[in-house]
């Protein structure tokens, strides 16, 4: 008689090393738009488009902008009711239900933008720098374990946080992609995020016949069938860490990246493209 299928664990992640890796992530970011604004050519820039699609760069920026303030904002409002605190969304279900909230969200990211528009590149700098200035203060006040109120449900500050990095990683790569701007991640920032998006999978395509592997920072055993226990796995998917970010995220398509092999995969199990994105 088969065993029965084990549920995945996703990884818990240090509150302190998350805060962190966040201030480095956002000052990353923060560079990054600095020296966009600063083009010769800013106005341009600040108005082409993004492989987001319905966002051009400058509204990308403000969307970022908006998401930084994000934990300054719930900081702010009543808490949830003791009853509601005691089930929590957890990070996995957030980013899950992240994607239904996407046109909201893309609405209030082109009003904003447009308020700013007269205000040209310097404005734009100007509001992420604010909201990163917000951010960073609240970041060594917030308590970890305090339980705010979102609009998916309550979640820990120290998730809250986790959400931010996720923010700041992805959106950093879609602004450097679309100005050719190099930008230098925080390293743990990227760790985090890699392995939450691997947790992700492990939860979404549960099973032990394929080992997927994102050196430096994670492997994770995934896809049903024949569960690996010693030797070398018959069924292998390695990538880096930023490839794994954007095939998850669906900034990269599986076939495109397993023919500039930013992404190998050997064993007749090893397409995982049926999962991907994660997140939608």
């Amino acid at each position: 008689m088969p065993s029965a299928q084990r549920k995945p664990r996703t990884r818990s992640h240090d509150p302190a090393k998350v805060r962190t890796a966040l201030q480095g992530q956002v000052r990353a970011v923060r560079e990054l738009v600095a020296v966009v604004c600063a083009e010769p050519d800013a106005q341009a820039l600040l108005a082409a488009p993004t492989r987001l699609g319905r966002w051009t760069v400058g509204e990308l920026i403000v969307h970022l902008a908006d998401a930084l303030d994000w934990l300054p904002r719930l900081l702010d409002e009543p808490r949830p009711s003791a009853g509601a605190k005691a089930v929590r969304t957890g990070l996995v279900e957030y980013l899950d239900g992240a994607g239904a909230k996407a046109a909201d969200v893309a609405r209030r990211t082109s009003e904003a933008a447009a308020a700013l528009t007269g205000g040209g590149p310097a404005a734009v700098a100007q509001r992420l720098d604010r909201a990163t200035e917000r951010l960073l203060a609240v970041l060594e006040q917030a308590d970890p374990t305090d339980v705010v109120a979102t609009a998916l449900g309550p979640m820990t500050v120290a998730d809250v946080l986790v959400t931010r990095l996720v923010e700041a990683v992805v959106h950093a790569d879609d602004l450097a992609e679309a100005t050719g701007t190099a930008v230098r991640h925080d390293r743990h920032a990227l760790a985090v995020v890699t392995r939450l998006f691997a947790d992700a999978l492990a939860v979404k395509a549960p099973g032990g016949s394929v080992e997927l592997r994102i050196p430096p920072f994670a492997v994770v055993q995934c896809v049903e069938g024949p569960r690996h226990t010693r030797g070398t796995p018959p069924n292998v998917v390695e990538s880096d860490p930023v490839t794994w970010i954007r095939l998850a995220t669906g900034r990269a398509r599986w076939e495109d990246a397993l023919r500039a092999t930013t992404v190998t995969a050997s064993g007749e199990r090893a397409d995982i493209s049926a999962y991907l994105p994660l997140f939608t």
